[in-house]
């Protein structure tokens, strides 16, 4: 059954998230066989939608406002209204993400459309399209479908794989011009916290610490542990409680979730709250002096000692590796 699925194109700091191109692989898997239109929103930013078009979509849509360039929800949801009502898609997909989780309720409430978050799994079954999602922290996974209105769901980032980039591959661009009125938010300035590193949401390989770094300082290992392997460095809530770290840092039910392809847990208990955060990592390795902690539980690999002999040993080796 051949469908039109609209795909928002989230932007940050001029470049499209990786997520961009998984919510276009699953609206492909959707669209079964019909039409993917990607969508941008912001300033400047038509160069972008040849991305999308070598990610996937058929054509893209780009809207261009001075509103736009910074997310506000009552911008972005005037705008993507209008998109909607404009083309009248099956349906309509976006990352699970910080834009994405403010903006989908709102847009589901205009549309007066179900709305199925945090997707980790598309199947076609028939002419129904089921989605695959975690619920109770990551120990179970619910199947759902939307019976009324048109398709609409957000995806976690990670866990859908993107479509080989294609740069041959053309397609339509097109621009619409909105209206957007009446806003009671305007963004004057957006000061951003230096993280010097990967986006944790987004990445491959993520180098957590708990309270067992005992210090800020502790945290230097694991930041070259990361940088060597290209990855991103996380933290448990206990170790932004104790001020090793920043909250933008923590990984957990109350932090972020993460699903990267390699966890490495150094100093972390394992506790519940924590594990909810991470527990669907591809290949998780826990550091921990505790033979009885929890992490271990769900480890696939584990070493039992001081994480600031083991840590030290490992960039080593991966140094030599890379060298090799």
């Amino acid at each position: 059954m051949a469908r039109k699925l609209l795909v928002l194109g989230e932007i940050r700091e001029g470049v499209l998230r990786n997520v961009s191109f998984e919510a276009i692989a699953a609206a492909k898997q959707i669209a079964d066989g019909g039409e993917v239109v990607g969508l941008l929103l912001g300033g400047r930013i038509k160069e972008l939608a040849y991305t999308m078009i070598h990610h996937g979509a058929d054509r893209v849509v780009v809207v261009e406002n001075s509103n736009l360039q910074d997310y506000t929800p009552e911008a972005y949801s005037q705008a993507i209204m209008q998109v909607i009502d404009a083309e009248k898609p099956d349906g309509f997909i976006l990352g699970h993400t910080a834009i994405g989780k403010d903006i989908s309720p709102r847009i589901a409430s205009k549309i007066k459309s179900g709305l199925i978050s945090d997707t980790v799994k598309v199947d076609i079954i028939g002419d129904e399209v089921i989605f695959t999602r975690p619920i109770y922290s990551g120990k179970a996974f619910e199947k759902r479908a939307i019976q009324e209105g048109i398709i609409f769901a957000t995806i976690r980032p990670n866990n859908i794989l993107p479509l080989e980039k294609d740069v041959s591959r053309s397609g339509e661009i097109s621009s619409i011009d909105v209206q957007i009125k009446d806003l009671r938010t305007i963004v004057k300035e957006v000061v951003k916290k230096a993280s010097g590193g990967i986006d944790l949401s987004e990445a491959k390989v993520i180098v957590a610490g708990g309270r067992g770094v005992k210090s800020k300082d502790g945290f230097k290992p694991l930041e070259e542990l990361a940088k060597v392997l290209g990855g991103a460095v996380g933290a448990s809530r206990g170790a932004c409680d104790a001020e090793f770290c920043d909250y933008s840092l923590q990984i957990g039910q109350t932090g972020k979730v993460v699903t990267p392809d390699l966890y490495i847990a150094c100093g972390i208990s394992g506790a519940i709250q924590h594990i909810a955060g991470m527990s669907n990592s591809k290949v998780i390795v826990a550091i921990n002096k505790d033979p009885e902690a929890n992490i271990f539980s769900i480890a696939d690999y584990g070493i039992v000692g001081d994480l600031f002999e083991v840590v030290p040993l490992l960039i080593e080796e991966f140094k030599s590796v890379a060298v090799t």
